[in-house]
């Protein structure tokens, strides 16, 4: 069982002059959970080298167990300062792919043209995606066999509108989540701000939320174990 994480290169969290990068959290429970699962693990980025992690993400009320593992985890932090670039590896080479959130996927993984090939050829080979939070904008501009929105008519999910308005970034990010999903035809679905939910549609798999992350990397074992 050989998974690929994919992480963002994306550092600047718009024109606010802070920083953002990926979330430690829906890094590192979903790599707990399929490292300890016996799984090979590739990370990989558009830059390749050490993804920015976002700050907020280290503050201490966004502390977890799995972020507790990783600040302990010497091998892994070496793992993550040293990805590969995307566009060195292939979808052939792997039995599924996880992207976790935080907002720098918002400005570059949405659009970054490796990511989208890479993506359609896990779904063309019929291997299963997974994406959390504010990742699930890596599927809005991947398309189908059909030349459809890889989205459209699928149930999904991803970092709610309110969710946005909580961390007062809803002016801030290039544009609202729910709203992308929906407007590609998704068939968006959230719960309660912060509660961890997951929808799965075939080998589609979505998280809401941060907290959402360890039952997505789950669902996606379960999926590569059917």
């Amino acid at each position: 069982m050989k998974i690929l994480i994919v992480l963002t290169s994306h550092s600047e969290l718009g024109d606010s002059g802070e920083k953002t990068g990926f979330w430690i959290e829906e890094f590192a429970a979903p790599y707990y959970v399929l490292h300890d699962a016996g799984a090979e693990i590739v990370l990989a980025s558009p830059k390749g080298g050490q993804p920015p992690i976002d700050p907020k993400s280290e503050a201490p009320e966004n502390q977890t167990e799995a972020t507790k593992r990783f600040d302990g985890d010497d091998q892994l932090k070496a793992l993550l300062a040293n990805t590969k670039k995307l566009s060195e590896v292939s979808a052939e080479e792997f039995d599924a792919v996880f992207y976790p959130g935080g907002h720098g996927p918002l400005w570059d993984l949405a659009n970054d043209q490796e990511s989208i090939k890479l993506i359609e050829a896990f779904w063309k080979a019929n291997k299963p995606v997974a994406a959390v939070c504010h990742a699930p904008s890596v599927l809005l501009n991947v398309k189908d066999a059909n030349g459809e929105p890889l989205v459209k008519g699928k149930k999904v999910t991803g970092f709610t509108n309110t969710e946005e308005e909580a961390v007062k970034l809803t002016e801030v990010v290039p544009f609202l989540l729910e709203d992308e999903l929906k407007s590609k035809g998704g068939i968006y679905s959230k719960k309660g701000d912060w509660s961890s939910y997951i929808v799965k549609d075939g080998l589609l798999i979505t998280g809401q939320n941060p907290a959402s992350s360890e039952a997505a990397a789950e669902e996606l074992l379960k999926s590569l174990q059917d």
